[in-house]
């Protein structure tokens, strides 16, 4: 028998449950991070992704195909971030033939003389930096910026990105293709709870070179 007792109990055991369901549930916020040089002056492409100290998911094998386009003899986009297990394809825009390879610790591979894509993407199952260049036309220069996270972004001219992130403790981490050894990630604890962050890279950043080419010079 249902007795007033056993409804109070039931409506202080609800009331509990709430309060813990309260308790424990996170909030997200819309994080702007800003990122500077070491003369506190914005840093445009600058690869900013945030790893969860405790994340509240397990992360699962991502299922997005990324691509890193060669085209007008240059790699397209020059910076590519992609999670931990992503598939990549290379494909060739461009009429003429190129030759994709990489010597990185993260992904050493080689992709011979082709024309229009490859057979088969490649996984990436190693996070780093992975440089890229081509056999043929020595001036292209890529690279693929492996994460173990999907809040990831390249800052803007202004040295932003926006990631929207869950409250709580993130590793922020920091990479730009002007470091003197690429491989170097800059790495600092942080907390998200709905205000923005700064940070202020330690090291020099080499000036960025563009090289523009005609696909029809040469070769």
């Amino acid at each position: 028998m249902f007795t007033d007792k056993n409804k109070n109990d039931w409506i202080m055991i609800k009331h509990l449950l709430f309060i813990i369901l309260i308790s424990t549930s996170s909030q997200t916020f819309a994080t702007n991070i800003t990122i500077n040089n070491i003369n506190n002056q914005p840093v445009a492409n600058a690869v900013v992704w945030l790893t969860a100290i405790n994340p509240k998911v397990s992360s699962t094998k991502p299922e997005t195909l990324y691509a890193m386009t060669q085209k007008n003899r240059m790699f397209t986009p020059r910076i590519l971030i992609v999670p931990k297990n992503a598939k990549v394809e290379f494909p060739n825009a461009d009429s003429i033939m190129h030759h994709v390879y990489s010597f990185s610790k993260a992904k050493t591979f080689e992709l011979k003389l082709y024309k229009e894509q490859p057979k088969a993407p490649l996984v990436f199952e190693q996070t780093g930096v992975v440089e890229l260049g081509c056999n043929i036309h020595d001036w292209m220069l890529g690279y693929i910026v492996v994460v173990d996270s999907m809040l990831f972004a390249i800052t803007d001219e202004h040295g932003q990105v926006d990631l929207l992130a869950d409250d709580g403790q993130y590793t922020l981490n920091v990479w730009h293709s002007g470091f003197s050894d690429i491989s170097e990630i800059e790495s600092q604890l942080v907390t998200v709870e709905g205000r923005d962050l700064i940070y202020n890279i330690k090291q020099p950043i080499a000036e960025q070179i563009n090289i523009t080419v005609d696909e029809f010079d040469d070769y």
